[in-house]
């Protein structure tokens, strides 16, 4: 009997260590024996509790009567399937005769505390299926991607969504997108490693830095253009969409439509083309957009004017020439000028980090999701990475980045730096890349001299 307290006192231990220090080991060797057990045991009396049952139909009743039988109990939802994850369970749910899935999503709060797990998120499936993902712990704290993370052309993994589901930026399905955080909120993070999951890829990177390129440059070797100030973005941006004429000019060449060309064959953007003539796809990364859109005077007002144009002509003609547009800021607001409401419309995916204003927020989510206002401006301070992402059809979530260090994305990109398109049309943004560069030393500033005495 001492042995056997010894044993599960140890086991207690172990556990609790395990909890603290390695959730995710906690889950896959205790948690889900647990979880499971708990769901089967109490699912009928929570489902009772919560309002998700459904009274017997009427001949089950009237066999009862007949039969003088006890009266059938409620139904609840049928379970189609339970499968245990890395992160938590999903319980897919074959909803009864009168149910709806707005039910079950309305009631995602109250299962999460009557089957103690750490969150429950609810989608529907198809009409009567709906399916539960419930984390067991908090996936966000210590972010760690799965390794068996898929990746395909212009579709890579960006973050961790906190029902434990990987978060990924699919270029060809949404195009552009919008980014911004307040600074020290892991924005310059999250685009640090979408620039490393690119790299390896096809494609060529243009980024437009104008806090003097100290984002960006480090990653210049993986670059096929790169601008520094607003002045050389104004001509990178107007170089970009001569580029895309150009491809639309080489899509109409290829085109050649005829009575006997078959449906699929006829090219409407560049992945309609043959392999071996479609052009490389272009990623533009705009580090801080208030920066092109501010002024002084009235020739940095001409610029701005220019500016802005180009880039709304890239977000509404760009996407089947295959460039797509990040934009990145800390601010983005009416308050930039004329232009800025439009440019947001054509950003589909929208990501927000923590803000310093609510109107911020708002003008990234307010016109597709309003419920994510409030979530964005509920991001503490001591969680940096952890974002809000959304995107038209209204949906969003709650997702956050692997730290990736600069070390580490220049370190990608010096590996796969061989991979750099050369774009002719954008030779002359080309970065020049220094051999070695040891040290940059910056001059003292001279000393002050010591006022006369008198």
């Amino acid at each position: 009997m001492r042995w056997l307290i010894a044993s599960v006192a140890l086991v207690a231990v172990l556990a609790g260590l395990l909890r603290w220090r390695r959730p995710t080991w906690y889950w896959l060797t205790f948690g889900v024996v647990l979880a499971v057990l708990r769901v089967l045991v109490r699912y009928s009396s929570v489902m009772d509790a919560c309002g998700l049952t459904v009274p017997p139909p009427r001949w089950r009743l009237a066999l009862a009567r007949m039969a003088n039988r006890p009266v059938p109990e409620p139904r609840a939802p049928r379970i189609l399937r339970l499968r245990p994850t890395r992160t938590g369970l999903v319980l897919r749910l074959g909803l009864r005769p009168g149910q709806d899935a707005f039910d079950v999503a309305a009631s995602c709060d109250r299962l999460r505390h009557s089957f103690g797990m750490y969150g429950v998120a609810s989608r529907e499936i198809r009409s009567g299926v709906v399916e539960l993902r419930m984390t067991g712990y908090d996936v966000l704290k210590r972010v760690q991607m799965p390794a068996g993370a898929k990746r395909s052309p212009m579709r890579v993994p960006v973050a961790l969504r906190e029902d434990g589901a990987v978060h990924y930026r699919d270029y060809r399905t949404t195009p552009h997108a919008l980014t911004i955080g307040a600074t020290k909120s892991g924005k310059s993070v999250y685009q640090r490693n979408l620039v490393a999951e690119l790299t390896p890829q096809d494609v060529a990177l243009v980024g437009i830095d104008c806090k003097q390129g100290v984002e960006l440059f480090p990653l210049a070797r993986r670059f096929s253009a790169l601008a520094d100030n607003p002045d050389t973005a104004a001509d990178l941006l107007d170089a970009l969409i001569a580029h895309m004429e150009g491809v639309y000019r080489l899509i109409r060449a290829e085109q050649r439509i005829t009575a006997d060309t078959p449906d699929a064959d006829i090219a409407a953007d560049i992945w309609d083309l043959p392999d071996q003539l479609r052009p490389v796809p272009v990623v533009v990364l705009v580090d801080e957009v208030a920066e092109l859109a501010l002024f002084a005077t009235k020739e940095e007002e001409k610029r701005r004017d220019r500016i802005i144009t180009a880039i709304a002509r890239l977000a509404q003609l760009g996407r089947a020439a295959g460039i797509y547009l990040e934009i990145c800021g800390q601010r983005f607001g009416s308050e930039l000028g004329k232009g800025i409401t439009m440019l947001r419309a054509q950003l589909s995916v929208r990501t927000a980090h923590r803000v310093n204003d609510e109107t911020s927020a708002n003008m990234t989510f307010g016109d597709i999701a309003p419920d994510a206002v409030l979530a964005t401006i509920q991001i503490p301070v001591t969680s940096p990475g952890l974002a809000i992402t959304g995107d038209a059809s209204g949906g969003w979530s709650r997702v956050r980045t692997p730290h990736t260090s600069l070390r580490t994305a220049v370190n990608v990109c010096n590996k796969y730096a061989h991979l750099t398109p050369d774009l002719p049309g954008l030779a002359a943004f080309r970065p020049a890349i220094e051999p070695s560069v040891d040290l940059v030393k910056i001059p003292a500033p001279a000393a002050a001299e010591s006022p006369a005495t008198v």
